[in-house]
């Protein structure tokens, strides 16, 4: 069965230039690569969850902030582990000093037997387009694409 995620690609306006939400994976496997391995707050849900209220759940379990506003659903991409991503887009704001993520269990180093707990997420920053295309994975940059796209269309709407 394909795995799927959902989660929220938040965006906000600071003087004048779109930015970006972004979250940097914990643990010991990504605690020394940056570039091509940031994200959206994102998770697995099961088949009898709506995708949209996973999503919610795993941003706010990721860095702990919950997200009102209006959700934009973006077209899903597929990351290079084939895993199905499915994602909202929605304008917020949050201080990354403030972000808090609860942890997995992983057995490290491997083979060692020993299970120790690491955050989910180690770092959560704001990044303009630019570089938020360096920094997130290569499976998620569509996203980054089409919210521009959408959010040049209502620019468009809004001059009319």
């Amino acid at each position: 069965m394909e795995k799927k995620s959902a989660g929220l690609l938040l965006y906000r306006y600071r003087n004048g230039a779109l930015e970006v939400f972004l979250v940097h994976p914990g643990g010991p496997i990504w605690a020394n690569k940056d570039m091509g391995s940031w994200s959206i707050p994102k998770g697995e849900f099961g088949p009898d969850e709506d995708p949209l209220a996973a999503a919610r759940r795993e941003f706010e379990e990721e860095t702990g902030f919950k997200v009102d506003g209006r959700f934009t659903a973006l077209t899903p991409v597929k990351q290079r582990n084939k895993k199905l991503v499915f994602a909202w887009a929605v304008e917020g704001d949050c201080d990354t000093a403030l972000a808090k993520s609860n942890t997995f269990p992983l057995e490290w180093p491997p083979h060692s037997g020993i299970t120790r707990e690491f955050p989910e997420i180690d770092r959560a920053a704001w990044f303009s387009m630019a570089t938020a295309r360096e920094k997130i994975f290569d499976g998620q940059i569509g996203l980054l694409d089409e919210l521009e796209k959408i959010l040049a269309g209502d620019q468009q709407m809004v001059h009319q």
